[in-house]
């Protein structure tokens, strides 16, 4: 997988390219479909598959101070990607001015003349080039002028609604994972650096916990404990019993630690039935189920027989999800 920042970076094939273009936050259910239709495009006309995503999100651009918080950083997209047959990812290094361009010069800086471009699909609610007045029928239209085919796909729907990056937001800001899972077509990951945290869970309470440091703008799931996966993401080995790249079961807790006073959010996990010195390993945790909400404990016992209790659900959770 090549995953391009910048345009001087990228190798246009021989055979050009056929190009997935869109935010691309989550690749979620409703982005297959798009995706497979360029690379199944890419197939038949002998293009390599490019998927076009944007870093940083246009929105940050053009409302700074909005950020919308990322499902996914661009490497993770390329990860994802890959596994649809997507070939490069091509993260656009979004800024002012390539915000001013207008639609023309979007399809000419960016597909004709940055990627070879042969065939472009895009969802029907893709926008682009100055105030966003570029729409899908503008891209026909540019792309038929040009010589590229283009198609224009369908947003997926399930339970009634768009299948889309801000529904899953939503669905993770109600502590709801498993439905965020569905609509991503698989657990939401978050993935960081193990660092020293408060100290507490290893040294006092017998829970020692790998403390996250998130990239900014990351989303995380609402404040309480959950049920999932840790895996250590890079590939030397572990002092302990943890081997890089399998996933084990772990009681994950997103918040404060309200019981202590604790200010600092943070993504802690306690992996079970392991024990190994993590500082500094790049890990992720992905969430399956919601355990519980997070609450204020009136004495350390009391908090002891909760995480004593988040342990068995976690356990009852993944039982039968054993990886």
């Amino acid at each position: 997988m090549q995953l391009w920042r910048s345009f001087d970076e990228i190798v246009i094939p021989g055979g050009g390219t056929s190009v997935a273009l869109g935010v691309f936050d989550g690749l979620h259910r409703g982005h297959r479909d798009l995706v497979s239709h360029a690379v199944e495009t890419g197939k038949a006309l002998g293009a390599s598959p490019v998927l076009v995503t944007f870093d940083p999100h246009p929105v940050e651009v053009v409302r700074p101070g909005t950020h919308p918080l990322l499902l996914t950083t661009p490497e993770r997209r390329a990860e994802l990607a890959v596994e649809m047959g997507i070939e490069a990812v091509f993260a656009l290094p979004f800024d002012t001015e390539m915000a001013a361009w207008e639609p023309e010069e979007f399809v000419d800086r960016v597909l004709v003349e940055g990627l070879g471009c042969r065939a472009v699909t895009v969802g029907t609610n893709f926008t682009f080039g100055r105030r966003a007045a570029g729409t899908p029928e503008t891209m026909r239209r540019l792309c038929a002028e040009r010589g590229i085919a283009c198609e224009v796909i369908d947003l997926l729907h399930s339970g009634g609604e768009t299948v889309s990056s801000s529904r899953i937001r939503r669905l993770l800001s109600e502590a709801d994972v498993s439905g965020a899972a569905e609509i991503l077509g698989r657990p939401h990951r978050v993935a960081g650096v193990v660092v020293h945290g408060a100290g507490r869970g290893g040294r006092d309470l017998g829970y020692p916990t790998a403390n996250l440091d998130l990239p900014e703008y990351t989303a995380v799931p609402a404040d309480g404990v959950y049920a999932g996966w840790f895996t250590v993401l890079d590939h030397e080995p572990v002092d302990g019993t943890i081997v890089p790249g399998r996933a084990y079961q772990a009681a994950i807790s997103v918040g404060t630690n309200p019981t202590f006073g604790d200010a600092a959010r943070s993504v802690e996990a306690f992996v079970l039935d392991e024990s190994a010195d993590l500082y500094g390993r790049l890990a992720a945790v992905d969430f399956v189920d919601h355990v519980r909400a997070m609450e204020k404990f009136s004495s350390v016992d009391e908090l002891l027989v909760a995480m004593a209790r988040d342990v068995d659900r976690t356990r009852a959770v993944l039982g039968a999800d054993a990886r």
